[in-house]
């Protein structure tokens, strides 16, 4: 990569890394091609090549899907540590449009899944720290990249690291447009459960049809619910939010269904806490005492804006934002180590039929974060 110059460095290890599949396989990637132990061997394989004396390791988060974690040289021990943080997994591939792993250059972008969530961040923070390779070991902060498992689903990759060190400041690698992500909202997944009894459709009040009590949690939901949660309020985030996503019940029209279940998406603000999720699984029990309730959480986020390092980014240009989405940096916040998230290109890609980044924001992203880095040297 010696002769590879910085602009056009981050867009060959774009290609490179959306080339090797990491699909997370829950749910239904849409390949056989899932985890994301390939990429962190790449990975692994990439950053000895490149840095004297970086300490690599692959540590098993599930099995076959480790993390890669890279620390480099110090001129001094104990300095605080700055970590940089992309995930290596995708999501789905199903529905798209493009060759997913084809890594295909036109119209000046970059097309695959990862493009934009988050393989292209972490092109241009790898493509940063290699221009920047000879300062490294002379900055403030000692530096750590770390490619995470899992953040698609579970963050279990997140949860590991965060456990396991402490940093002064972690960069979430995701798609802000070189604004940093300094509070986000949160998630809680429910899933929902009613049953009753079958019996033929011919003869139905001799049986329960559990369609019909899940019919009115999910009115209520709409009606009722969404208006409560609106009175959960941040000055940046807006208000707390509710969507129905799925529903499945019955097996057959002349069945009266002994089973429906549904899942629903809310969206949480800071403060929305245990006491929260006390008065909503009281709020969905007084409609329906027999609903069956099940959820995970995804937590907030909330990073003082006014750290010292948020003022470092800032004096080159980054702004703080906030997002309606989640990410692995309140993850490592709730461990004790601030966070935000930050990278090149823009959420409105992520995810799609037809993921790309722009040729441009890549190159914009890896200047964006040597700058950053050369304005921590100490000498």
């Amino acid at each position: 990569m010696e002769s590879i110059p910085l602009q056009h460095l981050a867009t060959t290890l774009c290609q490179e890394l959306i080339r090797i599949p990491s699909v997370n396989p829950d749910d239904n990637p849409g390949t056989t091609h899932t985890g994301e132990e390939r990429c962190a061997q790449w990975l692994s394989e990439w950053l000895r090549a490149n840095f004297q004396g970086v300490e690599v390791t692959t540590p098993e988060v599930l099995p076959g899907r480790p993390n890669v974690v890279a620390r480099f040289p110090a001129d001094a021990p104990h300095k605080p540590r700055l970590l940089f943080a992309p995930h290596t997994d995708t999501v789905s591939i199903v529905g798209m449009t493009i060759d997913p792993f084809g890594g295909e250059i036109r119209d000046a972008r970059v097309y695959g899944r990862g493009a934009s969530d988050t393989k292209g961040p972490m092109a241009s923070m790898l493509a940063a720290l290699h221009a920047a390779r000879d300062v490294l070991p002379f900055l403030s902060h000692e530096i750590w990249f770390a490619g995470l498992a899992g953040e698609e689903a579970g963050q279990h990759g997140a949860h590991a690291l965060a456990a396991a060190e402490k940093f002064n400041l972690v960069i979430a690698g995701e798609p802000t447009e070189l604004d940093f992500v300094h509070t986000h909202k949160g998630s809680m997944f429910l899933t929902l459960t009613t049953r009753g009894i079958a019996v033929h459709s011919a003869k139905p009040e001799a049986g329960y049809n559990a369609i019909y009590p899940m019919a009115a949690v999910l009115t209520y939901i709409r009606d009722e619910l969404s208006e409560w949660l609106k009175t959960f309020t941040h000055p940046v985030l807006g208000h707390s939010t509710v969507s129905v996503g799925t529903i499945r019940g019955g097996s057959k029209t002349n069945v009266v269904p002994d089973l429906c279940q549904s899942t629903v998406d809310i969206r949480l603000v800071p403060g929305q806490d245990a006491d929260f999720e006390a008065a909503l699984i009281s709020r969905l029990r007084h409609v329906c005492p027999e609903l069956e309730i099940s959820f995970g959480r995804s937590l907030p986020l909330h990073t003082d804006p006014a750290h010292p390092l948020l003022n470092q980014l800032a004096r080159q240009g980054a702004h703080p934002v906030g997002a309606p989405w989640f990410c692995d940096a309140a993850v490592f916040a709730k461990h004790g180590s601030p966070a935000i998230a930050m990278g090149p290109g823009s959420i409105a890609q992520a995810h799609t039929k037809d993921e790309w980044i722009a040729l441009a924001d890549l190159e914009k992203g890896a200047a964006f974060f040597e700058a950053f880095l050369r304005s921590l040297q100490t000498r």
